[in-house]
């Protein structure tokens, strides 16, 4: 077990949607714990070869883009993690590969764990009806009006969905994302 308690995954692979204005910490928290875990975590974005974080009130790291988001295939990842940040969704949700992209997880019933603002492409990705959600405040009216039951916790699990408030929540948010990714990677390798 790692530090946020997360099983093995080792032969996991997880895809981080992210670009320019994301949050850094929702970024490279998740990150480093599911490597940590022995997953495989790249990080996908249209914009390439890298973007700019945002530190809470500034500019932070420079993050270096593993796949151009034309070059990945959801079919090839078990897991999507989406971390917030105002600007970088915003960004997102804009792109009709990233909202594909992201849909296509979601149809698929493969793990998705957003967190923040993460959920604005959820809502584009038309995600989000009948599903029990939290985000970041701010979002309520926007999840609520696309058909999603908001509730104020640091971490919300709603079958192949975990969603959190804020950085704050991220040991939380992280150990239920590990553990449903780690659930998901169960039943697949019992199918085979």
């Amino acid at each position: 077990m790692t530090k946020y308690n997360i099983p093995d995954l080792h032969g996991v692979r997880v895809a981080m949607l992210a670009t320019e204005g994301v949050e850094q910490v929702e970024l490279t928290e998740p990150r480093a714990a599911l490597r940590d875990a022995g997953a495989m975590v790249e990080v996908v974005s249209p914009r390439t070869p890298d973007f700019r974080a945002w530190d809470r009130t500034e500019w932070g790291e420079t993050i270096r883009v593993d796949r151009a988001l034309d070059a990945a295939r959801p079919e090839d990842y078990d897991a999507l993690v989406l971390p917030g940040g105002v600007m970088n969704p915003d960004f997102l949700r804009l792109e009709a590969r990233a909202i594909a992209f992201v849909r296509a997880f979601m149809q698929a019933n493969k793990p998705v764990a957003a967190i923040c603002h993460g959920p604005w492409t959820l809502i584009d990705a038309d995600s989000v009806k009948d599903r029990t959600m939290t985000s970041w405040p701010s979002l309520q009216t926007d999840l609520r009006n696309a058909g999603a039951k908001w509730v104020d916790k640091e971490v919300v699990v709603d079958r192949n969905l975990v969603t959190s408030r804020k950085p704050d929540d991220l040991p939380a948010f992280i150990a239920h994302a590990g553990e449903v990714i780690s659930q998901a990677a169960a039943r697949r390798k019992a199918a085979e």
